[in-house]
């Protein structure tokens, strides 16, 4: 191992001799920075008197004499430790101290004339030091006799807790200690009334015609959304998976395009529908003389746009786990008589007992963070979500408010997670071993198939009315107005110049920003989620409850929230990253990291541990065991974690409304102004274009990635 912590050293110290230390108005590619005293290298500014960037640099020096100076290992890799340690804690600690108005604790001791010019955000060469600092340290701690000595899995433990803490819990935090802010400054005891009030945890619905505090809608919501999306996304998977149905592909496509509309698409959809003056309203109407009302405002609004917007990630979760059911298990149940129901009573549904809790975890935390349905949707059903934004950027902005709502929130998807546990239990559910495993899955008997034809085909109906509806309003001059036929609208948004071959459509330089922004972050999260997986199916450490609970945090708060907290945490040194597309590309890996989590926890969980001691035992370390055994075998779970990051990303709106920029606009910003505009037809044309766009980047990660291969019959079928 000595090798590899050589390795990173050098590149730190590389890093810190020649890149530069702070960030650069260019970037590190224009080597204007090389002249330039404050965006400069490490060893450079050091010597130019910025002498608080000497301990880590010297940090570098030590650690990489002693893999030369002390022999023994154990001892060597316990003194490297604690150097790559005490450099990594302080490149922390001088870039929280000094910030670009100089030093900001310590005023008294920290004088001069240069501390008191501070310093800018960390660039490129602090960043690659301190990535070579904790692999030193994650390297050497494994060597130490930590984690089985398997440095690989330390390693991906180091760093996937220190991206969580630095992209998770810092942002976060800065956002939720203005909970306890009162008149500038903080006072814990008038936290708690402000919490447990009866705006947020009131019960008057149950008992008269008042409405419940926001926490009890937003609960109740969530729970009905959960419980439905998972029974919509079962059918769907018993479907594709056990019935010989024909029109599969069709209904494939109509399970994913809700995941990849833009936002407000699907509400502003229903309302032209379903409102008070919408078309499915008026016909109804005058068929039967009723009397046309308001009900898609409010919950029942709510909670039909929220089915419509998340069965298809109870789907991408749900397949996979019901693909991996194992046949012999099946086969040996109706042999010892049971018929098909008790086969998927006692069975088959039990097996898909971590799928579906992870599905409803995921369809529950989905609607407690939704923010452009409630917005569109809600009318006087008030949800914890809006509610937020409202305070932050309402008429009299309430950060506290913000705050304290967000750590209601919190609570609730902390208790939603350990319920989730209880209800999994210590049983297992492997079903996939080093065995061969020939057959087929047993097929649904007459009344189950007849019962998930009936909740999954009318959604389907329902959705390709919808989305019929969304085309149709693209080609006609104002929906819902005048629909006179027009092309007007698509050759406004994405006109081109024959002549020249000018790109003359407004919304072209957002649509190539996004489709690159979100091209960079899909494998980042599947990566960064699947990891994450591993460790926490396949490894046991310290922490690891807390750990787990950890990566669900950033998908748990409202993205109106996460966008607020990376500007008021990256605004200023030690990170500087707003403005940038380097924080879009951050706030969208951690924003959709759980779904990469959940889906190969549902998934790894039916791999039975076999396999890895099996490959370990013949020879192979754990990066080969994941690279050659484990991957191969999580298709549908690696399928399900691009594409919910990619058409996320793309379709994402409360998390980046606040941190896009003139220079990196994002699609959605765009959307929603011309929404705010009036220009329907053009947000709607652009809408569906980048319908299309996904549907057609879905298709071909389906093609990158694969099919499973968990059987010998489905060999032979691909043989054939």
């Amino acid at each position: 191992m000595r090798n590899t912590v050589l390795l990173w050293l050098a590149l730190g110290l590389v890093s810190f001799c020649v890149l530069p230390w702070h960030m650069t108005d260019r970037g590190i590619t224009d080597l204007a920075w090389a002249t330039d005293d404050i965006a400069s290298t490490g060893l450079f500014a050091t010597v130019a008197g910025q002498w608080w960037l000497a301990p880590t640099g010297l940090a570098l020096v030590l650690a990489f004499v002693l893999q030369f100076a002390v022999k023994a290992p154990v001892r060597r890799a316990k003194l490297t430790l604690a150097t790559a340690l005490a450099g990594l804690f302080w490149m922390a600690l001088q870039g929280l101290i000094i910030v670009r108005a100089g030093p900001r604790l310590f005023e008294t001791v920290l004088t001069g004339e240069v501390i008191s010019a501070g310093q800018a955000g960390m660039g490129a060469g602090a960043g690659l030091c301190a990535l070579a600092l904790l692999f030193v340290a994650t390297v050497s701690l494994s060597q130490s006799g930590k984690g089985q000595g398997d440095a690989f899995v330390v390693s991906t433990i180091g760093l996937i807790v220190a991206l969580v803490g630095i992209f998770v819990f810092f942002p976060v935090m800065h956002i939720l200690v203005r909970a306890f802010q009162v008149d500038g400054g903080y006072s814990l005891t008038e936290f708690f009334p402000r919490f447990f009030s009866s705006d947020i945890w009131g019960l008057a619905c149950l008992f008269g015609d008042r409405s419940c505090g926001v926490a009890i809608n937003s609960l109740f919501l969530a729970v009905m959304t959960g419980a439905g999306t998972t029974i919509l996304g079962l059918a769907f998977a018993l479907i594709f998976t056990r019935t010989n149905f024909r029109a599969k592909r069709l209904l494939r496509v109509l399970t994913v395009l809700p995941i990849i509309t833009p936002p407000f698409v699907i509400g502003l959809a229903l309302i032209l529908l379903f409102g008070r003056a919408g078309t499915v309203t008026e016909f109804v109407a005058d068929l039967f003389g009723l009397e046309q009302t308001r009900w898609v405002y409010g919950f029942w609004g709510v909670y039909f746009a929220q089915l419509l917007s998340f069965t298809p990630i109870a789907f991408l979760v749900l397949i996979g786990v019901v693909q991996g059911v194992s046949p012999s298990m099946e086969e040996a149940s109706q042999t010892l008589d049971a018929d098909r129901w008790q086969t998927f009573r006692y069975v088959s549904l039990p097996l898909m007992r971590p799928g579906l809790a992870n599905a409803f975890l995921l369809g529950f935390i989905e609607s407690l963070a939704d923010f452009g349905n409630p917005l569109v949707l809600g009318s006087g059903y008030s949800v914890l979500s809006t509610e937020i934004f409202f305070a932050i950027v309402g008429a009299v902005a309430d950060p506290a408010k913000a705050a304290i709502l967000a750590i209601a929130l919190l609570t609730l998807t902390l208790s939603a997670f350990l319920l989730q546990r209880m209800w999994l239990g210590k049983k297992s559910y492997a079903t996939i071993t080093g065995k061969a495993d020939s057959g087929q899955n047993a097929s649904l008997n007459p009344a189950l198939k007849t019962l998930c034809y009936a909740i999954a085909l009318p959604w389907a109906a329902l959705t390709l009315i919808v989305y019929s509806m969304i085309i149709f309003g693209s080609f006609v001059k104002l929906w819902g107005y005048d629909h006179s036929f027009t092309f007007t609208h698509y050759i406004r948004a994405f006109g081109i110049d024959l002549s020249s071959g000018r790109l003359t459509g407004v919304a072209w330089d957002s649509y190539f920003t996004t489709l690159t922004i979100s091209s960079i972050a899909a494998p980042l999260t599947a990566l960064v989620g699947l990891s994450t997986a591993y460790l926490l199916v396949r490894q046991k450490f310290f922490g690891k409850d807390a750990f787990e609970f950890s990566t669900m945090l950033s998908f748990a708060i409202p993205g109106t929230v996460i966008g607020v907290s990376y500007i008021m945490a990256f605004n200023f040194p030690p990170i500087e990253l707003t403005g940038t597309s380097i924080i879009l590309i951050i706030v969208f890996v951690f924003r959709n990291m759980p779904v990469g989590v959940r889906g190969g926890i549902a998934a790894m969980s039916q791999l039975d541990k076999s396999l890895d001691e099996a490959s370990i035992t013949l020879g192979a370390n754990s990066f080969q065991t994941v690279r050659k055994v484990i991957l191969p075998l999580m298709g549908p779970a690696i399928l399900a974690a691009l594409t919910y990051s990619f058409v996320r990303a793309i379709t994402s709106v409360s998390a980046v409304i606040f941190l896009v920029s003139a220079k990196h606009n994002m699609a959605t910003s765009f959307i929603v102004g011309r929404v705010e505009n009036g220009e329907f037809g053009l947000a709607i044309a652009y809408s569906a274009v980048l319908i299309i766009t996904m549907l057609a980047a879905i298709l071909l990660l389906q093609l990158l990635v694969g099919n499973r291969r968990l059987r010998r019959a489905d060999r032979v079928q691909q043989s054939v």
